[in-house]
């Protein structure tokens, strides 16, 4: 059962399983040519009828029935009918016939109405035109175009099979073995007409080849309130069954070229659509060695279409987890390398100190191997707060923040801290609003007000200011201290960097403080650069997308 729901939850078997229904379901209609028939075969009834009661009125109205008067009224019609018009006297006897006086001889048996008698009478037509088509009946029963057609056959038996599995009986028409020269033409439709009612049957006449169905109507013919005959019309259906037969024929043909198109389509568009994702499936495979890690991204591809798109977007996604593995390899080396000067200071100091010969060289030692673990507490708090930043701000929900009033309460905090140098804040003229969380923006411009504040010489001005500039909120930071080497400006935002020239005032540092910047700014969609002053010192400028207030 898996192997079985696994195949037909293949793209190219639903491809091709939907487009063969789209294809199936419309020959349904196929089914319904039958009420198409019946209404056709009731329009060729009443046509019948209406030609019945006319002859019926006029030979009413021509006086008592005989052969002369009706045999008159017949040849007046000039076998301009498909049906064949007999006119039956009250013993039903026949006393006119349009195929004998139209007919162009005796027509065989085995297309005829008439079966069972030596010397049948002409059968299924009357007129030179009903005549005609009995020929091209003959011919095409010849030929097998109707009965022999393969196509026509397959699918009139399976549809019969189905109408005989689900379909209520019906009942068995009736043969043509009434009307023959050796007895009178009293079948039950004509005798309903001699009892003044209108009569009607449907029989099979039996051939060589097939079975033709024919239609008969009788009316009756009065004298004052006297029935004194019949006329009996019959028409064969052959016409209509050959209609009914091409309309099939054409729906049959639509379809198989609308099936043989389906499977071709659905073959090609299964190519286009499952080969590249099979290559997409075994790119997959590939970019993972057998132990789990990454060997190299997605191949870039060129495709224009969706497929493209999702092999695009996997492109994107391994190199950005590349990317990431080697951030975090590179931090982890890093990491060792800053942890290796510490260590190896408390190394020394503490065999130092076991060696030391007074208390105050043991406490002098002892206090150094106390900064360097403090130094390595540092060092691992800031690797935990980098670490944990782009996970945390991915899931953190945003606010807005009003930048002017952050900034100006961390300009305030900083001027009770800080007494050597002078900070001033130039707020904007309007009101500035970014997206993030207040405690992560207030960490980046904290980090870079003490970064500025730790190169500034005593007495000296640290400036910050906002503005809002082309939909962006653009914050400077500057100092007066030494500025900063355009070889470094790069290199300040990397991890454990860090460049004191002399110039700067002392301070505990970890060379995070930056790093951490320029994470929390990209993490916000935000850009954070530095240059140096005209005169002195350094300037940094963070950009982040302003909100805009509708």
């Amino acid at each position: 059962m898996p192997r079985i729901l696994k195949f037909f939850s293949r793209i190219s078997i639903r491809l091709l399983t939907f487009n063969i229904l789209l294809v199936i379901l419309p020959l349904s209609a196929f089914l319904f040519l039958d009420t198409y028939e019946r209404q056709l075969l009731a329009a060729q009834e009443e046509s019948m009828v209406q030609q019945g009661r006319l002859l019926s009125i006029a030979l009413s109205e021509a006086g008592p029935l005989g052969a002369e008067r009706a045999e008159a009224l017949l040849r007046r019609l000039q076998g301009r009918t498909l049906s064949r018009l007999r006119v039956v006297d009250r013993d039903g006897t026949l006393v006119a016939d349009s195929s004998v006086l139209f007919g162009t001889g005796e027509v065989s048996s085995g297309h005829g109405e008439d079966v069972g008698g030596s010397n049948p009478e002409p059968a299924d037509v009357d007129s030179a035109a009903a005549v005609r088509m009995e020929e091209s009946e003959e011919a095409a029963d010849a030929t097998g175009e109707v009965s022999r057609d393969w196509l026509y056959v397959l699918f009139t038996d399976a549809i019969k099979f189905f109408r005989d599995l689900t379909g209520a009986p019906r009942p068995e028409l009736e043969y043509a073995d009434y009307y023959t020269k050796d007895k009178p033409l009293m079948g039950p439709e004509i005798k309903a007409a001699l009892e003044g009612r209108y009569g009607a049957t449907t029989r099979y006449s039996i051939g060589e080849q097939r079975r033709s169905i024919i239609m008969y109507s009788a009316i009756p013919v009065t004298s004052g309130t006297k029935v004194v005959g019949a006329v009996l019309v019959s028409q064969s259906t052959y016409r209509i069954l050959v209609d009914l037969y091409e309309v099939r024929m054409a729906t049959l043909r639509i379809f198989l070229f609308c099936f043989i198109l389906a499977v071709v389509l659905s073959l090609f568009l299964s190519s286009t659509i499952g080969r590249p994702l099979r290559k997409l499936r075994n790119e997959a495979e590939a970019v993972l060695d057998t132990r789990g890690r990454l060997m190299r991204p997605f191949r870039h591809t060129t495709r224009p279409d969706e497929i493209g798109d999702l092999g695009r977007a996997l492109t994107r996604l391994t190199e950005r987890l590349a990317a990431h593995i080697r951030f975090i390899e590179a931090f982890a080396a890093d990491l060792s390398h800053e942890f290796k000067n510490p260590l190896a200071s408390i190394r020394s100091a503490a065999e130092i100190a076991l060696d030391a010969s007074s208390q105050a060289e043991r406490r002098k030692f002892l206090s150094m191997v106390s900064q360097d673990v403090a130094r390595m507490e540092r060092l691992l708090s800031g690797a935990r707060e980098i670490t944990q930043l782009d996970v945390s701000m991915a899931t953190e929900p945003l606010a807005e923040v009003d930048l002017g009033r952050l900034l100006e309460h961390i300009a305030s905090g900083a001027r009770l801290r800080e007494e050597a140098v002078v900070i001033e804040y130039r707020p904007p003229e309007k009101e500035v609003i970014v997206s993030g969380r207040e405690e992560r923006l207030a960490q980046v411009f904290e980090n870079l007000l003490d970064n500025a504040v730790s190169f500034s010489p005593r007495g000296e001005t640290v400036r910050i200011a906002l503005a809002a500039v082309d939909h962006q909120a653009v914050v400077t930071v500057s100092d007066r201290g030494p500025g900063i080497p355009e070889a470094h400006q790069e290199k300040i935002f990397e991890r454990f960097f860090t460049f004191r020239p002399a110039a700067g005032r002392t301070s505990v540092h970890t060379g995070l403080g930056l790093s951490i910047v320029k994470v929390i700014v990209e993490g916000y969609n935000g850009r954070v650069t530095v240059l140096n002053g005209e005169e002195a010192g350094a300037i940094f400028e963070v950009r982040l997308p302003q909100k805009m207030k509708l």
